[in-house]
C-alpha cells in the first residue's frame, strides 16, 4: 500500500490503529542525512535529540547503511541455536575496551537492565544466598517499561498505573552517600544507577559520590550496575561513561546508541558476576542477531577510529555548547541552568518558559529537541554535530528567548 508520503493518511492511520501513548507531534520523515532530518515537504530540521541518544552517527552514514544492507542481503535472522560470527565480534570489542569480561545481547535497554537484574539476584542464589535479592536505585531514576525496570525507576508515577509493583526494589536520593549506606543490608544483593540521570532532567551524579558508591558497594559485597543505556557509546567524549568517574562496574547496560538506530542491547558483566546465570537461565530470540550485531560494529569501528576523531568531536563541540549556552544563560536572564556532559545536555528555563512551549517553538525553527517535566529541554545530537551546526542551534534559542522577554512560553 505504502503511505509513506501522505502524511494526512499516515496521521490517521496512526491514531486509528496505533495505541495512542507517544502523542506525537505533528510532523514525519522520510530520509534524513548527516544531523538533518526532511520531511515530505523537503524542510529540513536539525536532529538535536538523536532520536534520544540513538543516531550516534547521525542518519544515513555511509558505512554503516552499507553494512546494514550487506548483512540484510545475507542473513538476518538464524538464532542463538548457532554461533553467530557478528555478535562474537562486537562481544569481543566491548569487552576490549572496558572493564567487562562477558556480554548478553537484548534488544533494548530494558532488556539489557531486566538480564542485569536477574545476573545479580542469580549470582547470590548460585552462592546459596537467595535472600540476597533486594536492589537499590535512586529516586529520579529511570531504567525503562516493563515491570521489573519501572519498578527499578525511582519514579512513582511510572509504576501506580501497573501495579502491584515487582518487590525487591529500594530508593535513596543521588548523591547522598550517607543515605545509601543506610539502605545497604543483608538482602542487598546490588546498587543499580545512571551516572547522568537523563529522563528528569539531566542531572551528573557528583564525581566524589560515585567514587564513594565503589567503594562502598566493594566493603559491603555488593554488586555494582551502571545503566549507561543513555550515556554509553562515546556520548559523554569517553566511549563509556564511567570512565569519566575513574571506577570500573561489576554490570553495565548499553543501548541506544549501540548500532546507530539498529534495535540493540547489552548487558556486560565481569567473570565472577557471569557465575549469576547458568545455561538456559535467560535468552532472546531476536538478541544478539546479525544484522543488529553487524551495525553494532560499525559504529563502533568508526567511533573508535581515531583518525575520524568522533570522541574528539565530542568533547570539542560540547565545550562549545556549554560556553555559548553559559553566554546565552547570562545575556537572556531565562535560563536558570546548563548540564550535563559531552553532546547529552539539559537546559532548564525559568517559570516564564514551559518546557514543552520551548519544543514547539524550536521544532517551528527547524530544531528537534525533548521536554522534560515543566522547565528542561534535553538534546543528545548525533555525535557527528560540528560547531558550525551547534551554533545554528544556539542562534535559534537565542532569537526565541530575545522575543520573549515581555511574554510566556507555554
Amino acid at each position: 500500500m505504502g503511505i509513506e508520503n501522505d502524511y494526512e493518511l499516515s496521521k490517521l492511520y496512526d491514531t486509528k490503529y496505533c495505541l495512542n501513548v507517544f502523542n506525537p507531534l505533528p510532523i514525519s520523515f522520510t530520509h534524513g542525512r548527516g544531523v538533518w532530518l526532511y520531511d515530505a515537504d523537503g524542510r529540513k530540521y536539525m536532529d538535536m535529540i538523536g532520536g534520544i541518544a540513538v543516531n550516534s552517527l547521525g542518519h544515513g552514514n555511509r558505512e554503516l547503511t552499507k553494512t546494514i544492507a550487506d548483512q540484510a542481503k545475507k542473513l538476518i535472522h538464524c538464532s542463538n541455536y548457532y554461533v553467530i560470527p557478528q555478535r562474537s565480534e562486537l562481544a569481543f570489542k566491548l569487552c576490549s575496551h572496558s572493564f567487562a569480561d562477558k556480554v548478553f545481547f537484548a534488544n533494548s535497554g530494558a532488556e539489557a537492565n531486566e538480564a542485569a537484574i536477574k545476573i545479580a539476584r542469580g549470582y547470590y542464589y548460585y552462592k546459596g544466598l537467595p535472600e540476597k535479592n533486594e536492589i537499590i536505585t535512586l529516586n529520579m531514576s529511570f531504567h525503562g517499561r516493563t515491570l521489573a525496570t519501572i519498578a527499578a525507576t525511582g519514579q512513582e508515577k511510572f509504576r501506580t498505573p501497573f501495579a502491584p509493583a515487582v518487590p525487591g526494589f529500594k530508593y535513596v536520593d543521588i548523591n547522598d552517600i550517607d543515605a545509601l549506606e543506610h539502605a545497604i543490608d543483608e538482602k542487598t544483593c546490588a546498587v543499580m544507577l545512571e551516572l547522568i540521570q537523563g529522563e528528569s532532567g539531566v542531572h551528573p551524579a557528583d564525581r566524589e559520590y560515585i567514587r564513594q558508591v565503589r567503594e562502598l558497594t566493594r566493603r559491603r559485597g555488593v554488586i555494582l550496575i551502571v545503566d549507561e543505556i543513555q550515556t554509553g557509546i562515546g556520548r559523554t567524549g569517553r566511549l563509556f561513561c564511567y570512565e569519566n568517574y575513574d571506577i570500573k562496574p561489576d554490570i553495565m547496560t548499553l543501548a541506544k546508541g549501540l548500532a546507530g538506530g539498529v534495535p540493540i542491547g547489552a548487558m556486560l558483566c565481569t567473570d565472577e558476576v557471569a557465575t549469576g546465570m547458568r545455561a538456559g537461565d535467560h535468552g532472546s530470540t531476536f538478541g544478539g542477531n546479525p544484522l543488529a550485531c553487524a551495525a553494532g560494529n560499525a559504529v563502533i569501528d568508526q567511533i573508535l577510529d581515531s583518525e575520524k576523531g568522533i570522541l574528539a568531536n565530542v568533547n570539542k563541540v560540547s565545550s562549545f555548547l556549554f560556553d555559548k549556552l553559559g553566554e546565552l544563560k547570562e545575556k537572556t536572564g531565562k535560563i536558570v541552568d546548563v548540564r550535563g556532559m559531552g553532546l547529552l545536555i539539559g537546559i532548564e528555563f525559568d517559570s516564564s518558559i514551559m518546557a514543552s512551549g520551548m519544543k514547539t517553538l524550536l521544532m517551528q525553527e527547524g530544531y528537534l529537541v525533548s521536554s522534560i517535566g515543566t522547565s528542561t529541554i534535553r538534546i543528545a545530537p548525533p555525535l557527528i554535530i560540528n560547531e558550525r551546526e551547534a551554533a545554528m542551534f544556539v542562534t535559534a534559542l537565542g532569537k526565541i528567548l530575545k522575543g520573549n522577554r515581555k511574554g510566556n512560553i507555554t
